[in-house]
């Protein structure tokens, strides 16, 4: 936005300062000259001696009054002029801090001395979002590199199985046409799982009231079969839950949960457990199942995108590796707090936690 040029902040405190300065002096020669003429007589006395009147007293008050109003100016403006700069020094540095991160350097913190106040509390806000900033825009220089990486695989296995194709006019085409399929349609839930996840960053999405078992209740029927086929066990428990957010947001995160327990379980001999209630005025989603145990470290950064626990999982219904990552941008999009933990025999448990309904008041 263009705007007319105007004075700085620290000529506008300076003339502030000199300007109360002068002011107190006026007021002050003020209050003295009224007290002088208490005691001056207003026509000249002749009684043993001379006697001066207000005439006289004005003649001789007046130079030295405009004097002092001289000094006063000249020491309001320039003892103003260090104050305001004194002042103002913290808020040069936060400008230039500012014009640093605007020009890309977000590795640059104020880091302002002193005791707490106004200037101090900014520069410590400014250098906490400076800081955020940085990690989320690490973060998403990550996810750039690893989702052109996702999206470049099944590309390059497309163009091979093509250039095989045409050196080979003799071989199977219904097997070609299967694998290219096969291909696309992982193509396709990548760029559905990225949409998935750009919705849920921005927050674009209307908020009611749903019910969390209703949820559970629907993704484990569509997730049965898959459950069947790999011999997994599927328990859910757990009464009305009351959550405030998306449906169809809070179904895809039920969903994921459900699917990953499934998938990363004791093939032919796991279980699976999804409970949801409400705890402390908050609603919970509770997803365990059995399966490898898991160290730590590699159970905190499974909500990375594209990580898939101890290798990248191959074959059906492998997944993209977005599912928790997915599952950790709804929950924080609805200002719910995820937490993922190792069970001491194998496998893991996630807990949801989402904001449930403002009881209401009664009047």
């Amino acid at each position: 936005m263009h705007r007319a040029p105007g004075l700085s902040v620290r000529i506008k405190l300076t003339l502030s300062y000199a300007g109360f300065l002068m002011l107190a002096g006026v007021l002050l020669l003020a209050v003295v000259w009224v007290f002088l003429l208490r005691y001056v007589p207003d026509g000249a006395i002749m009684a043993r001696g001379f006697v001066p009147n207000r005439s006289d007293l004005l003649r001789a008050f007046a130079p030295r009054a405009a004097a002092a109003l001289v000094f006063l100016l000249l020491f309001g403006l320039l003892g103003g002029w260090v104050l305001a700069g004194r002042m103002l020094a913290p808020l040069t540095r936060i400008t230039e801090a500012t014009r640093m991160a605007t020009n890309g350097s977000l590795s640059h913190r104020i880091r302002l001395e002193g005791d707490q106040d106004e200037f101090r509390e900014l520069a410590d806000a400014f250098d906490t979002m400076l800081a955020r900033l940085e990690a989320h825009v690490a973060e998403q220089r990550r996810f750039a590199a690893n989702a052109s990486h996702e999206l470049r695989t099944p590309l390059a296995i497309s163009q091979t199985l093509l250039d095989v194709a045409r050196s080979d006019p003799a071989k199977n085409p219904g097997e070609l046409v299967e694998r290219l399929h096969a291909v696309n349609a992982r193509a396709i839930d990548l760029t559905e799982a990225l949409l998935m996840l750009s919705r849920a960053d921005q927050r674009s999405f209307a908020r009611e009231v749903v019910d969390l078992s209703l949820l559970v209740e629907e993704a484990t029927e569509t997730l049965l079969p898959l459950a069947e086929k790999r011999g997994v066990t599927v328990e859910t428990s757990g009464d009305i839950t009351p959550a405030i957010g998306s449906q169809a947001l809070l179904l895809q995160v039920t969903t994921n949960l459900v699917h990953n327990a499934i998938v990363h379980n004791l093939p032919g001999r796991g279980t699976v457990w999804v409970t949801t209630g409400v705890h402390a005025g908050a609603a919970v989603l509770t997803v365990e199942n059995t399966g490898d145990r898991l160290p730590p470290h590699l159970v905190w950064a499974l909500t990375e995108p594209f990580q898939r626990g101890t290798e990248r999982i191959r074959g059906d219904h492998a997944g993209v590796g977005l599912g928790l990552a997915i599952v950790k941008s709804i929950t924080q999009a609805h200002d719910g707090h995820l937490t993922i933990t190792p069970r001491p025999a194998g496998g893991l448990r996630i807990d949801v936690r989402l904001p449930g309904p403002r009881p209401r008041r009664a009047w």
